[in-house]
């Protein structure tokens, strides 16, 4: 439940990559916001999730997520730091529905005293998932937690 580090490297960020500056007028139109399978991201989280946690859930929702289509190249190691992250990927922070998930739909407990790292979980379209399959989004009982709640913006063909 706690967050993303290779086993090697301690660092807080991945290195930034090149970045190329392309003239407004000759950048390419996306097709879509956003390409990242919902049913894939769900598969790949159920299936590599545990029955308990292993503080690896910042990880385990990354490799979901990519091995959905979403191209993450820079990614913070706490999971309470995921939300610009999200954002960049084509997901939109709304209010929590906690009684009404939709899959794909992707929470996160902001750090507390006592969980200095938070967690972020997804929903598979039966369950939150994270580094384990959880009974229910609230894992840590405590009435001080804030969360945030993110959800893919709509799809638009290209115009």
């Amino acid at each position: 439940m706690i967050y993303d580090v290779p086993s090697v490297d301690h660092s807080m960020m991945h290195p930034p990559a090149q970045q190329l500056v392309i003239p407004y007028r000759e950048m390419p139109k996306p097709a879509l916001i956003h390409t990242i399978d919902v049913d894939k991201f769900s598969q790949k989280l159920t299936k590599r999730a545990s029955y308990r946690s292993s503080s690896q859930c910042a990880k385990f929702v990354r490799i979901a997520l990519q091995s959905a289509g979403a191209k993450i190249v820079q990614h913070p190691v706490a999971a309470s730091d995921w939300g610009r992250t999200l954002q960049q990927i084509g997901y939109q922070k709304i209010k929590p529905e906690f009684n009404n998930p939709q899959p794909g739909d992707i929470y996160i407990i902001h750090r507390t005293k006592k969980h200095r790292y938070g967690h972020i979980a997804g929903f598979t379209g039966s369950q939150w998932v994270s580094d384990f399959k959880q009974t229910s989004y609230d894992v840590y009982k405590d009435p001080n937690v804030t969360y945030s709640y993110y959800r893919l913006a709509p799809q638009y063909p290209q115009v």
